[in-house]
């Protein structure tokens, strides 16, 4: 039985290791409490990781990998937004703060990967995967 072989173009590869520059710069910054570097470093690692999304989209487990990191970058920029604009420790209700919405996107990652790993991949045993 032949194998299938899933490659990443070339022109592919290098625009994810370039997602992972901004991505690192945009956490770097954040520790370092670099704010303008920061919130302008969320916007090509977020455009990055969405077009690697729809890029990838023809094989469900690469695409369901690539939307959770997707939601992931999103709740990790609110985060660090939320703390640089001094609202992550103000109350939102009862014990939690703004900070604790971004909880919200991680969930939905979650719930994405979930999705794949409990439903589709068993339904879809033939379908090809990457993972």
């Amino acid at each position: 039985m032949p194998t299938e072989t899933y490659s990443i173009p070339l022109r592919y590869r290098k625009m994810e290791n370039l997602h992972i520059i901004f991505w690192l710069l945009k956490d770097i910054s954040w520790c370092m409490i670099w704010k303008p570097l920061g919130i302008a470093m969320i916007f090509p690692t977020l455009i990055i990781a969405i077009v690697i999304a729809i890029r990838t989209r023809q094989y469900m487990s690469e695409v369901c990998h690539n939307l959770a990191i997707v939601v992931w970058i999103t709740a990790n920029s609110y985060w660090m937004i939320s703390e640089f604009l001094h609202f992550d420790a103000l109350p939102l209700f009862g014990e939690y703060t703004y900070k604790h919405l971004a909880i919200i996107p991680f969930i939905t990652g979650v719930v994405i990967l979930a999705y794949y790993y409990i439903w589709w991949k068993p339904m879809h045993k033939d379908a090809i995967e990457t993972m």
